[in-house]
């Protein structure tokens, strides 16, 4: 049964960068459809500037603090969905899940923090299922374009062959875009915390450390850390960033799935390079820019280096860069009798600011606005398994993916 709230959306963090570009989009997209929503932050002065920029004064701004639960409760029990842009989320997001869980209030968020999403999961998934509220982490570049990627060419191979793909391999083909400032926060604040709790390198390196804790284990392997060539997309590969955390997002979809592409279904990805000795050299180019950004350890000079180089948070590129920017992601699935078939991933704006943020507007009116059209489930769930078909459509008609299989 549908919640009767104050707000549909309410947009946690809506002053800073991200969650600015979402109030954008929102404005852009449902300003004259039946969508109650409002901005909220702790910074009042900041959060009026923004609504003026984007909106006049027509949005409601709400005031909290992601440390006050009393505040956090005042808030989360106004809004059908709590849409939150603010991280660390290990530092800043924990609060805020357990108020959205104790009013029934569904959230999304842009979390790429595998160690945090564990501890949510261990701590809250049992409660949320059994109160029906849906907390749906990864809903921006990590992990959509993998998660609701592999979704889609399974159910089009389902249709087309009667069967499943036993192995799916994404590659990065083409990005343009810069490394969000948030997301290079959110990367240093989980070596942080493991520098100081050796155990989180369990989860960090366990290729099924998202998955329910009695789920079963396949044959998966770590993420690539090296540079190899591959004859099916005959290119050179180089490790991928952000395949720590969308490897453990798709296991964890299909084991909440129940397993739908047998046992033994397997996933990975890798960046494309390149053919020839070019594609190598590019290759390791990468992998070395990778290791060096992921080897500096808190405090080290390494790392003071690398954290002037790259964009701190509420940095990122400007709207020309934004909208030049772009990915395109090939899907290589094996079926059981052997035989390849290929898929497509595209989004029409750079990954970590134009598209995330319209994938984030759509999955907080997805779970806001299409409870009776998404999958009937609740607890700690991945955008595929909370929203299904009915996100995918919104991706495809709103946010400027495309989902292509090659039979």
């Amino acid at each position: 049964m549908a919640k009767e709230r104050e707000f549909d959306v309410i947009i946690w963090g809506a002053s800073g960068f991200t969650g600015r570009l979402v109030a954008e989009y929102l404005i852009s997209k449902y300003d004259d459809e039946d969508l109650k929503w409002a901005m909220a932050g702790r910074n009042q002065q900041k959060l009026e500037e923004v609504r003026s920029s984007i909106s006049g004064d027509r949005i409601p701004i709400i005031i909290a603090d992601s440390m006050d639960s009393a505040s956090l409760d005042a808030m989360t029990s106004r809004a059908k969905v709590i849409c939150t842009t603010v991280g660390p989320y290990a530092k800043y997001g924990s609060k805020l899940v357990t108020s959205c869980i104790a009013h029934k209030t569904d959230y999304c968020d842009l979390t790429g923090e595998v160690q945090w999403m564990r501890k949510m999961i261990d701590q809250h998934h049992d409660q949320a299922k059994a109160s029906g509220t849906r907390i749906v982490h990864t809903c921006g570049f990590d992990s959509v374009p993998s998660d609701m990627g592999v979704y889609f060419l399974q159910r089009e191979i389902n249709k087309d062959k009667g069967a499943y793909a036993e192995h799916i391999k994404m590659r990065v083909k083409a990005m343009k875009g810069g490394m969000s400032g948030g997301t290079y926060a959110s990367l240093s604040y989980v070596m942080e915390e493991a520098a100081k709790d050796r155990s989180i390198y369990k989860t960090l390196f366990d290729p099924y450390g998202l998955n329910p804790n009695d789920g079963k284990r396949g044959e998966d392997k770590p993420d690539l850390a090296k540079v190899v060539y591959e004859k099916e997309s005959k290119s050179w590969l180089a490790p991928f960033i952000m395949a720590g955390i969308n490897t453990k997002v798709v296991r964890r979809s299909h084991a909440l799935s129940g397993y739908p592409y047998g046992p033994s279904f397997k996933y990975d990805e890798a960046m494309m390079t390149g053919g020839g000795f070019s594609g190598r050299a590019k290759g390791l180019v990468t992998a070395g820019a990778m290791g060096i950004m992921m080897a500096g350890k808190p405090g080290s000079l390494l790392k003071k280096v690398t954290d002037k180089v790259l964009p701190g948070p509420g940095e990122g590129p400007n709207k020309q860069e934004r909208e030049n920017g772009f990915y395109n992601l090939k899907l290589f699935a094996t079926m059981p009798d052997g035989t390849l078939v290929q898929g497509k991933v595209t989004g029409d704006k750079d990954p970590g600011y134009g598209s995330t943020s319209k994938m984030l507007g759509e999955a907080a009116v997805c779970l806001a606005k299409d409870r009776d059209q998404c999958p009937d489930v609740a607890g700690m769930l991945t955008p595929s398994t909370a929203m299904g078909d009915t996100y995918l459509d919104r991706l495809v008609n709103n946010a400027g993916l495309t989902f292509d299989y090659h039979k």
